[in-house]
């Protein structure tokens, strides 16, 4: 009972605020109206001193008599159309409207979509028992880290959640902090290089490129690491040393690799020949014939090659738009072929079988920025 008194309550407050500008509104156009009819009556009088005084002619003082009850009877007629249209008209039909209409249509919403059964349920309630809620789960991590900043175990907790949840700079903070609490090992300082190349929206700067040569030092065979370090040499303009790089890549990385065929299309972008087999159950990979017949053809040739295969793969995904793996390389592929047209639409689409909200969705619009790809199409 309480809570609909105190919705009874609420939607007075909010109905008298959203009419009082309609009241003020007619009252001030009465007021101005009035005013105006007592402006002209005092000039009618001091039309009479005037004339009683000699300062003007009889005829003059008539024809001035004239034209203020002219403009006295245009006031009059204009006050009593308003009363009639405004105060009768549009300001009632918006009175009733904000009376009757709004609170209506809230209260359906409500019955609908609500739930006045159901019992209080504070914040701290739901801190203490989060369920499913990864929101509440987060606000019950980071409140115990506003008092307790060294628990290295709730950085480490938190930091993968940021990143999953594109919150790039808590995401760096939580990994600075586990490093600073917990040492650097390579995992560590891979992931924070890694938070730092999606913070400048795919560049390897600098400080990422430092980061991670630390973690190469601990793990030279890390292929987050290797891969990232290559890139800085293909951004920096470095064509023939990022090629070596993502080679060298592709020979230790087995050949069922998930991030080889990405290393193929940065080895293609850089003049390069793919040098490794990729899965070849994966949907619109090549196979290892493919890849031996594409190293036979000549330049021109292996272009038209790479073009039918990307086509290829870009109708197997219109006709089954379900395939996470399939949209990142297909994306890929456009970009490497310098078509980021043809790219940008393929990020569209497959935002549409895998929602921004998602965790598919965030990776295809990291890769969108890795990219330099426009990621506004997640609003289409």
């Amino acid at each position: 009972m309480l809570f609909w008194i105190l919705v009874a309550v609420l939607t007075a407050v909010v109905g008298a605020v959203l009419l009082y500008p309609l009241l003020r509104g007619a009252k001030e156009a009465e007021d101005r109206r009035s005013g105006e009819a007592e402006v002209y009556r005092d000039q009618l009088r001091e039309l009479e001193r005037d004339l009683a005084g000699g300062l003007i002619s009889a005829q003059e003082a008539g024809y001035a008599r004239a034209e203020i009850g002219r403009r006295l009877i245009a006031v009059a007629k204009e006050e009593k159309t308003e009363a009639k249209s405004s105060a009768h008209g549009s300001y009632r039909l918006a009175q009733a409207f904000i009376v009757v209409v709004l609170p209506a249509v809230g209260l359906c919403l409500y019955l609908v979509n609500g739930d006045p059964g159901l019992p209080a349920q504070p914040l701290e309630a739901r801190l203490e028992k989060p369920g499913n809620d990864l929101a509440i789960s987060i606000v019950k991590i980071e409140q115990h880290l506003a008092k307790n900043p060294d628990d290295a175990k709730g950085w480490e907790v938190l930091a993968p959640i940021y990143f999953r949840t594109n919150r790039i700079g808590d995401a760096e903070l939580a990994y600075r902090n586990v490093i600073r609490l917990l040492g650097p090992n390579a995992a560590r300082l891979g992931d924070l290089g890694e938070v730092l190349v999606v913070k400048a929206n795919g560049i390897v700067t600098a400080e990422a490129r430092g980061v991670l040569q630390q973690s190469l030092a601990l793990d030279a065979a890390n292929p987050r690491t290797l891969f990232y370090l290559a890139l800085a040499l293909e951004q920096e303009g470095k064509s023939a040393d990022a090629k070596t790089a993502f080679e060298a890549l592709a020979k230790q990385s087995p050949p069922d690799a998930p991030w080889l065929a990405v290393v193929n299309e940065h080895i293609v972008k850089n003049g390069g020949q793919p040098t490794a087999p990729v899965n070849d159950k994966a949907p619109g990979n090549p196979t290892a014939e493919d890849v031996a017949a594409a190293n036979a053809l000549s330049s021109g040739d292996r272009q038209q090659m790479i073009r039918g295969m990307v086509d290829s793969l870009d109708a197997k995904l219109k006709q089954d738009p379900n395939n996470f793996e399939g949209w990142m390389r297909l994306i890929r592929s456009y970009a490497v072929l310098n078509d980021r047209e043809r790219a940008a639409d393929a990020l569209k689409r497959g935002l549409a079988a895998f929602p921004p909200d998602g965790s598919e969705g965030r990776q295809l619009l990291a890769l969108a920025k890795e990219l330099g790809l426009p990621t506004e199409v997640k609003q289409q």
